[in-house]
């Protein structure tokens, strides 16, 4: 598994008094975003965080499990962002959750599959790769929280299929994924072709409309309730 160095990065929080949505768009208003704070046997603290800190959070390299300082109140303690939602016309951050953590102490995370090299069923067969599960559920400690999961799929035919239980084993991280679950497998040429445009098109008309999602959790626009639904802590 590709493992990752420690972050060192810090985002720095300042308390704030939870209210109406008035008061949450004050707190866009200038510069920041909401955010809770939450975990440890802790209280929920309500903060305001800086938008352009947690982006780079996001669009680092070990994306949301990255693990960083939280410095709020001349504290500094180890957490990681657990939940975030995107205004759906702007694209703008509008609220986080921040979890505390112990890194002595094992989380669950889900962590991305990368496949690597050419698959002998596309280079000699003719085939098409299909991932058809792009990521897993692992526990470990913080410090051992893989960046990706890499997996090699240069031998991959027709007729073999790659599972969970396929993927690298590591002594420090415990896959919680069933282990049948498929991965990747090969497909023909004209069951891609059969899937597209046409049949696509029927499938998504018939389909029932449902609400697109950014990143995690619901969208929140800026005139729904500034708290998000209480969530179930990760272990």
């Amino acid at each position: 598994m590709a493992t990752k160095t420690a972050d060192t990065s810090t985002l720095e929080a300042q308390p704030r008094t939870p209210g109406t949505k008035n008061d949450a768009r004050r707190v866009r208003g200038d510069g920041k975003i909401p955010a809770v704070v939450y975990g440890a046997g802790k209280s929920a603290v309500p903060v305001a965080v800086d938008p352009r800190q947690v982006s780079r959070i996001l669009h680092s390299e070990t994306g949301h499990n990255s693990v960083f300082d939280l410095a709020l109140d001349g504290e500094k303690t180890k957490a990681m962002i657990v939940d975030w939602q995107y205004e759906p016309f702007k694209g703008s951050l509008l609220h986080i959750d921040l979890k505390r953590i112990a890194m002595d102490q094992k989380l669950r995370v889900n962590v991305p599959i990368e496949l690597i090299g050419e698959p002998a069923g596309v280079k000699q067969q003719g085939g098409l790769l299909e991932q058809i599960v792009r990521e897993v559920e692992v526990e470990c400690l913080p410090a051992d929280i893989p960046n990706v999961i890499e997996l090699s799929v240069a031998e991959l035919v027709f007729g073999v299929v790659l599972r969970v239980a396929d993927l690298p084993k590591n002594d420090r991280v415990r896959l919680l994924t069933d282990a049948d679950q498929p991965v990747a497998h090969i497909i023909s040429i004209k069951e891609e072709v059969a899937a597209t445009p046409e049949a696509a098109a029927a499938e998504a008309a018939a389909a029932p409309a449902e609400p697109e999602v950014i990143k995690k959790g619901k969208q929140e626009t800026e005139e729904e309730a500034e708290a998000p639904a209480e969530k179930k802590e990760k272990k």
